[in-house]
Parts: C-alpha cells; sequence; structure tokens
C-alpha cells in the first residue's frame, strides 16, 4: 500500500510537497482552506520570480519556455554564483551566521530549479523589471534573473498540473481545524467533524500575515495599519496547530516581507482584479525619485542598493513613519523608466508641471519642510558621475542625510508626479523549527513523528529582510524536501 500524505496548502510550497511526495510514490491529497477560485495560497499574487545560483546562461535556457527568443542574442545574464547568493542573505542578517536553513536554501535553489523544470514547471527572463538596456543590449541586474511563465497565476497553474498528472486530489472550501495525534504522533487532521487519517502531514498553509492581532502581537502595533497584499487566509492556523502539538517556536517573528505599495488599494491585493493585475499596487520605483514622509523628510537612502535588495524592507519603513504613509516623487525624465504598476489604470497620483504647484498637493504632507527637503536634494546631486539603471553608478546626493548612494537625479524637469504609499505585507519570517527532512521538531528538539513543514512555516530563512525572488525559491526547497521525506517516512 502507498503511503497517504495530506497536503494543507495550495501554494508554491504545498504544490512542490505534492509532486515530490507523488514521484516517491505516495498518495497524495491537499486539503485547501479557500475555495478553487481563490486557492494558491500567496502564490498567484506575487510576480514568479525565483533567485537561484547559476554560473551563466547556460544553465538558465533548459528551463525557459522559449529558448528560441531572438532576444536572448542580446542579453547579458551574468552570473549569480552560491557565494554571491550567501552575501546578499548575510547582508539582511543583522551580524548573524548564515542559518543552516539558508545554506540549504543556497545548496538546493539551482537544482530545485532544474526539478521544477522536468515537470514542466518554465521559466521566461524578467526582461521588464530586471534588465535595462544598455548599448544595444539586454543587462540584467541584482542576480535576479527568471520568472515563472505567466508570473505567479502561471506558477501556481503549472504545479498544479504537474500534481493532477501524477494523481493527486485537491479539495477546496476544506481549511484544516486541527491535528490527529495518537501519543506524540500525527496520524491526521480535521477539517470541522471529518477526521481525515495520513501516514504523514506536510503542513503548508503559510504563515499569519493576514491576522492583524498576531501581527500586531509578534511585529508591533505599527503593523496593523499594514495592506495585506495575498491571500486573506494566511492567519496562521497551521502555525497554531503545529505549537500545540508541541512545536518549537523558530525565526525572526518581528520581521516580514513588506513592500511599499498603493495607499489606498483595498486589503489582500485587490481580489477583485485578475490575477496578473494584482502586482499593479506595488510601488517599488523609489530609487528613481525620493520618498517623503508627514514631516516633510526622507526617511530612507532611496538608492542604497538595486531596489531587489530594498523593497521587502522600504514597505516596513513606510509603516514606521507617521500616519504610516509616504509619498513618492518623481520628474519627467525618469518617467519613462517607471514600472507599469505606475500606469495601472487604477494608481492614484496627483501631477503638476511645477514642484512648487506638486508640493501643496500631497495630502497629509509639511508643505514648507518638504519644498526645503527637495531643494537640499537637489542641491546634493552630483552632477560630474553619470545617471546608469543598469549598475550600481555611484550618482549620489552628497552631505545630507540620509544619504543617497546611486542614481540620485536632481527633481528638476516637469511635469513632476506624486504617488502616496504605505507598507503592504507579503509574508511573516517567524515559523517552526524543521529537521534536515523537513520534520517539524518539538520544544525539546525532537522530530514530532508524521509531521513535516514548509514554505512560511519555516522558520530561520529570513531575517532583517530578503533578496528578492527568495521567497518563492525557498518555498519550492523546502516543500520538495519536505515531500520526499515524507512520502518516505
Amino acid at each position: 500500500m502507498p503511503k497517504h500524505v495530506i497536503v494543507v496548502g495550495t501554494g508554491n510550497a504545498a504544490l512542490c510537497a505534492a509532486i515530490a511526495a507523488l514521484e516517491n510514490g505516495a498518495q497524495v491529497t491537499m486539503l485547501e482552506k479557500a475555495d478553487e477560485a481563490l486557492a494558491g495560497g500567496n502564490t498567484k499574487y506575487t510576480a514568479g520570480a525565483m533567485r537561484f545560483a547559476y554560473d551563466g546562461a547556460e544553465d538558465l535556457l533548459p528551463l525557459l519556455s522559449d529558448p528560441n527568443d531572438p532576444r536572448l542574442e542580446n542579453t547579458d545574464f551574468g552570473s549569480y554564483t552560491s557565494q554571491k547568493f550567501a552575501d546578499d542573505l548575510l547582508g539582511f542578517n543583522d551580524g548573524r551566521p548564515l542559518s543552516r536553513e539558508q545554506q540549504d536554501l543556497i545548496a538546493q535553489s539551482g537544482d530545485t530549479m532544474r526539478w521544477l523544470a522536468t515537470h514542466d514547471v518554465t521559466f521566461e527572463p524578467i526582461y521588464s523589471r530586471q534588465s535595462f538596456e544598455k548599448d544595444g543590449r539586454h543587462v540584467f541586474w541584482g542576480g535576479l534573473t527568471l520568472a515563472a511563465r505567466n508570473e505567479g497565476v502561471g506558477l501556481f497553474d503549472m504545479e498544479l498540473a504537474a500534481v493532477r498528472r501524477l494523481g493527486g486530489t485537491v479539495r477546496y472550501n476544506a481549511g484544516v481545524t486541527g491535528l490527529i495525534m495518537e501519543g506524540e504522533t500525527v496520524v491526521g487532521v480535521r477539517v470541522g467533524d471529518e477526521e481525515l487519517r495520513a501516514d504523514a502531514v506536510v503542513l503548508a498553509s503559510g504563515g499569519f500575515e493576514a491576522n492583524e492581532e498576531l501581527r500586531v502581537k509578534h511585529m508591533g502595533p505599527e503593523w496593523k495599519a499594514a495592506k495585506v497584499r495575498g491571500t486573506p487566509h494566511n492567519t496562521g492556523d497551521g502555525l497554531q496547530m503545529a505549537m500545540d502539538a508541541g512545536a518549537m517556536d523558530y525565526g525572526y517573528y518581528a520581521g516580514g516581507h513588506a513592500t511599499p505599495m498603493d495607499l489606498h488599494m483595498a486589503d489582500f491585493g485587490g481580489l477583485d482584479l485578475p490575477h496578473g493585475e494584482r502586482k499593479n499596487y506595488r510601488k517599488i520605483c523609489y530609487f528613481l525619485g525620493v520618498m517623503l514622509n508627514a514631516r516633510g523628510e526622507r526617511f530612507v537612502d532611496e538608492g542604497a542598493n538595486f531596489r531587489n535588495y530594498t523593497y521587502a524592507q522600504y514597505g516596513a519603513a513606510i509603516l514606521e513613519q507617521p500616519g504610516q504613509f509616504a509619498w513618492q516623487i518623481f520628474d519627467s525624465k525618469v518617467f519613462d523608466l517607471l514600472y507599469a504598476e505606475y500606469r495601472f489604470h487604477d494608481a492614484h497620483f496627483v501631477e503638476a508641471d511645477s514642484l512648487d504647484d506638486l508640493i501643496p498637493m500631497l495630502d497629509g504632507v509639511d508643505t514648507e519642510a518638504a519644498k526645503r527637503t527637495i531643494m537640499s536634494f537637489n542641491d546634493a546631486v552630483d552632477e560630474s558621475v553619470p545617471f546608469d539603471p543598469t549598475v550600481l553608478d555611484g550618482k549620489s546626493a552628497v552631505g545630507i542625510t540620509p544619504p543617497r548612494s546611486h542614481w540620485a537625479q536632481k527633481l528638476d524637469q516637469g511635469p513632476f508626479r506624486a504617488y502616496p504609499v504605505t507598507g503592504g505585507i507579503t509574508f511573516t519570517y517567524g515559523g517552526l523549527k524543521v529537521d534536515e527532512a523537513g520534520r517539524v521538531l518539538n520544544r525539546s528538539q525532537g522530530a514530532i513523528p508524521g509531521l513535516f513543514a514548509c514554505g512560511e512555516l519555516v522558520g530561520g530563512v529570513f531575517f532583517a529582510g530578503y533578496p528578492g525572488g527568495s521567497g518563492l525559491t525557498s518555498g519550492a526547497v523546502f516543500g520538495r524536501r519536505a515531500g520526499t521525506n515524507a512520502a518516505a517516512d
């Protein structure tokens, strides 16, 4: 008899766990809290980008949905080594060494991408957001090159198709309400009054970002105002079930991925929109302009690094400002470089031909202070360095606080636009302690028999921030591991 594995959730991590369990001979039942239209956890809300170690274009071509794309001949992908991945993660660890989870993520990232490709999950170069044209070539920057075909929706669709090809079963409107225990062993789950028995249970039900009470408890009162970018169903249910079974909490509970978002977006990423449009509430081109808070002050170095390495932190920085909002201001020199999100039909912004006319339109902002800040910024821009968005160009604004490290250009060419933003939370960093097989550990650091976890439920992967694209990769790496070992357990 094949082993029966229950996977709780249907996001990227859950689907990878199901694929791995199925290919290792298990019978798999996936249980989804949402209905079919809203299944997929946070995966459908993402841009589908996945960060992984690679040595050059030869590692990327076998992963592509269209290896004959004519643009490839004129594309510089560069490389993204394991050491660079490690350095990037260390940059967000606040002095911590690499955790075992981070080491596993790095080491298994490339192989996991190749594994997905064997299941017809294919990818496309992110030309629109991760490259700029330079001397007739597409130059990629920041180590992030590929996204799933049709972004997060496509990733979900391709992974779900693989599960179905392998014989997996998915039940919707089947929120798991508890674990069934025999002694210290997990032997199944409860769905309301129904009991479902299994040889192993994989929790892949996401973090607690959609639970306002838990956000405030673990992350602080300012997080009450955070917009929830993704599913309304990630309320910490799996986390609590595991804790009730004696699991050990682990990781950085005060942290989470938080991105600048349109101040006037609805919670949960705009569920009334087609899936492919939900990302359009993001506002992550701050590196091309300046951000001001209610006091009319800049509060971050907008050009500290490529936005891959700052956007998941700058949403939190906005939530720390008075009123939990800010304005992003641009002049017309960069309008053609702004991502499509800024031209989205529901994007909120104000526009004026002069700064004197624009600044009074910034609702909630100290007008006179804002004028002084922008004048000081303009005076501080180093005009001797050319602007180049394909590299860390060193075009700075000096002698101001906070400093501006790269891509500093004067705001001096009308018309001008300003976009109101707040912080939108994507996922939380605190989770459970799991071992090298993906088994959930108890408070004595012994494995809880029959219980595995992956995705956002794995603690210790991210701390003070993360390099963009590593969240989906983490889900795939730890989902594959949990599913493989649940089938063999």
